[in-house]
């Protein structure tokens, strides 16, 4: 792909897997059933963008700018999102696979993970304030020292966070979950 100001255009059933996408500004585009796994997104801008059933596994998200993005039945496993722009940073997910990725100090305010997998994702560090988990599964992520303020968890399972490390004033929890979210003070709880 040549370098360019993309605006209002569709990208359907490409594949830019293992190719370093340099240089290029997508606006208001949409992709759809694109295979981007292992791509070098480095430094390109993303806004106001929708990810229809696409792969973006693996691929390298340094300096890239993703402003009000969209992703829906995407496989976006192993991603480091911390690596990506912070300016205007702001996704929204639904139906995903994003086991394996990383959100590190990320401000994820009001985002939305709808019926998403979340394994093994680290949110160190993340302001996931008013966030909402959806029916997800989030085995093995982390929430350390997070903003967890007003975000709802209730229909989504298999998460722990401590609640003496992270900032929990408003958060949203099933009744089933107060047992991973008291554990480490070894109750017994029946």
């Amino acid at each position: 792909m040549e370098a360019a100001l993309h605006q209002n255009k569709t990208f359907d059933t490409i594949d830019y897997s293992d190719q370093k996408l340099s240089d290029n500004e997508f606006i208001n585009c949409e992709f759809i059933n694109c295979n981007f796994s292992k791509s070098d997104f480095s430094y390109i801008d993303f806004l106001d963008c929708t990810f229809k059933n696409c792969n973006l596994s693996l691929s390298v998200l340094k300096g890239t700018g993703l402003k009000n993005i969209n992703f829906m039945g995407c496989k976006l496993m192993g991603l480091d999102f911390s690596a990506s722009n912070s300016f205007l940073f702001s996704m929204n997910f639904q139906d995903c696979l994003l086991d394996y990725s990383t959100f590190i100090y990320k401000k994820l305010k009001k985002t939305n993970f709808i019926d998403c997998s979340l394994k093994d994702v680290d949110f160190s560090n993340s302001d996931l304030s008013l966030a909402v988990f959806k029916n997800c599964d989030l085995a093995n992520a982390t929430f350390q020292d997070c903003i967890l303020e007003k975000t709802d968890f209730r229909s989504s399972r298999n998460y722990t966070f401590d609640p003496s490390e992270n900032k929990i004033k408003g958060t949203k929890v099933s009744h089933a979950a107060l047992a991973g979210l008291l554990e480490k003070f070894d109750f017994n709880i029946e």
